[in-house]
């Protein structure tokens, strides 16, 4: 072993005892996920509306434990997708359940009357009181077109 393997390893040594002596980092989680959209046709007024292929509900979230200080869903079209009318009488939905799959609370989001086509939900931030998961749904017309869930762990 030469001088300069042994000053590499002296000052890799040294770089560790340093980082070790450093506070911890404080943990944050996050995750992101995104669910298709199946192709589904419904009525507005007696028209009916087509949503294509292409659309992918997107779900968000960020966090420590149970504490969730960030969550948003939405819906973005590409392809065929993003030539649709877009979504008319949409709500996106927050649900929250124990490890169980027993749903404890639900964040139900306004009903949007307008049509848009990248329908978009931010979440006021939650304290849960159990592990388990969180979801976010798309509701259009009162029936439920696609969820994305994030398990919430130790």
């Amino acid at each position: 072993m030469g001088k300069r393997s042994t000053a590499h390893i002296i000052a890799a040594l040294a770089a560790t005892a340093a980082l070790a002596v450093l506070p911890p980092a404080e943990a944050h989680a996050g995750a992101i996920g995104s669910t298709p959209v199946a192709t589904f046709d419904y009525q507005v007024g007696g028209i009916t509306m087509k949503v294509p292929t292409g659309c992918m509900l997107t779900h968000i979230i960020r966090g420590d434990g149970k504490n969730i200080t960030y969550q948003n869903a939405g819906v973005d079209c590409g392809f065929v997708g993003a030539l649709n009318a877009g979504f008319c009488n949409w709500r996106i939905d927050f649900t929250y359940a124990d490890t169980d799959n027993k749903i404890y609370r639900t964040s139900r989001g306004k009903t949007h009357t307008e049509c848009k086509i990248n329908p978009m939900r931010d979440n006021a931030p939650q304290k849960l009181p159990r592990y388990g998961k969180a979801c976010a749904y798309i509701n259009v017309n009162g029936v439920r077109r696609a969820g994305q869930c994030h398990h919430i762990t130790k």
